[in-house]
């Protein structure tokens, strides 16, 4: 359970597939951009939400976002880490949302003390209290992406399903996704002879949800190997959290272990954010855990694999709300002199929360072996994305898209 699966292998990529994103069409649609409102830079993973209901997407690395429903929506509801919750009427043309941060003011009898142990002990005991103790129905989008240096050479996207059984036992095993659609663009250059797969897909936000899944992060004897310390509170949203930093311990183990900061409500001690990168001290150990297969004269060295994980809390309740994982790793021929650099960033936004909990069927599993690209079809119908809510592409995805379709 604790491997993020890479696939490597070597051969020539098929053509470019698929159109680009239409979303314009939906009946009830708005759309804008997120700013900071002291320093004017564009804020990425911003949560969008629409009160009352269950549709939501997230803020692009531009700060865009469109948000899409059946029926009319009259507000639109904006949180994000270390700012306070913002509300805008819905209306036409883009809007113009300027986030301003969080100051942390607290009385002298509210500082946060205690031993971060037991705070992350007792978060843990409130699990089955904070998160759904009943199945769940999750509408995600999902994408990932591979970069080799600047240049994107793989896109790829899906409408998924995952459902998530309740958090009081039996951890993700029964978890199960699903694909609905989804399209691939893939490089069509002569020199971008390496296929990167990634295996998992959308499944990897399961894998990853080490609230439901201890055995990544939260096992009793390995948690002891790692050293707490408390950091400086924050807020997510209108709720303050406590934050813990954590890192391995002096002790030795066989396989690579986090560095990583949990945001815990102050109130609930619920996980609403979780901060994780992978110790690359040791090479040979990431190389295991990252690693399945590659081409013998391929040499493979991992830089960096990140995740973070978001819960939202809702009716009293905390449920997965986004995912993002990044992996920048170099790949070289023993015979060549440099190295080439890549970037693989797999990202999903939870959109909506469908009625009735019906479980995925083994048929339709996407499972943790598959491989988004090996499974996208060809799709050039421009209302592709029309009735589902997305990730906005940035304005330098929305490039490579054109690029790729080019075969440039």
């Amino acid at each position: 359970m604790r491997k993020f699966l890479l696939l490597l292998s070597l051969l020539l990529l098929p053509m470019a597939l698929s159109g680009q994103v239409d979303t314009l069409r939906m009946g009830y649609s708005v759309r804008g951009t997120v700013t900071d409102a002291v320093s004017g830079r564009p804020l990425e993973a911003v949560h969008v939400s629409i009160p009352d209901r269950h549709h939501a997407t997230v803020t692009n690395a531009d700060g865009e976002f469109i948000i899409k429903s059946d029926n009319p929506f009259r507000e639109v509801v904006f949180s994000h880490l270390g700012y306070r919750t913002y509300r805008q009427a819905a209306a036409t043309g883009n809007l113009r949302i300027r986030m301003l941060p969080e100051s942390i003011s607290l009385e002298e009898a509210s500082i946060i003390s205690g031993s971060p142990y037991e705070i992350v002990q007792a978060a843990l005991a409130r699990v089955r209290d904070n998160f759904s103790d009943h199945p769940e129905l999750l509408e995600c989008f999902y994408r990932e992406t591979i970069r080799k240096r600047n240049r994107y050479t793989y896109i790829s996207e899906a409408v998924s399903r995952i459902y998530k059984t309740a958090y009081t036992g039996g951890g993700v095993f029964r978890d199960r996704t699903a694909l609905e659609k989804s399209r691939v663009l893939l490089s069509q250059r002569r020199t971008d002879t390496l296929s990167i797969k990634i295996q998992g897909g959308p499944t990897q936000a399961v894998t990853f949800d080490v609230v439901k899944n201890p055995d990544i992060l939260f096992e009793p004897e390995e948690w002891e190997g790692y050293a707490l310390e408390m950091g400086q509170p924050a807020y997510i949203g209108d709720r303050l959290q406590f934050v813990v930093h954590f890192r391995p311990g002096p002790e030795r183990c066989d396989w690579a272990r986090y560095f990583g900061t949990l945001y815990i409500d102050r109130e609930l001690l619920s996980f609403t954010r979780i901060e994780m990168s992978l110790d690359m001290s040791d090479v040979n150990k990431a190389i295991r855990m990252l690693l399945v297969r590659k081409p013998l004269s391929l040499r493979f060295t991992p830089k960096e694999l990140s995740v973070v994980i978001n819960y939202r809390l809702q009716d009293g309740k905390s449920r997965l709300e986004y995912f993002r994982s990044t992996m920048r790793f170099n790949c070289d021929w023993r015979k060549r002199l440099f190295a080439t650099s890549y970037t693989a960033v797999n990202e999903l936004v939870v959109t909506d929360v469908r009625e009735p909990a019906v479980p995925i069927s083994r048929a339709d599993q996407f499972r943790t072996s598959d491989i988004l690209s090996d499974k996208a079809a060809e799709f050039m119908d421009p209302d592709f994305w029309k009735d589902y809510n997305i990730i906005e592409p940035t304005e330098s995805l929305e490039h490579a898209i054109g690029r790729l379709r080019k075969g440039r």
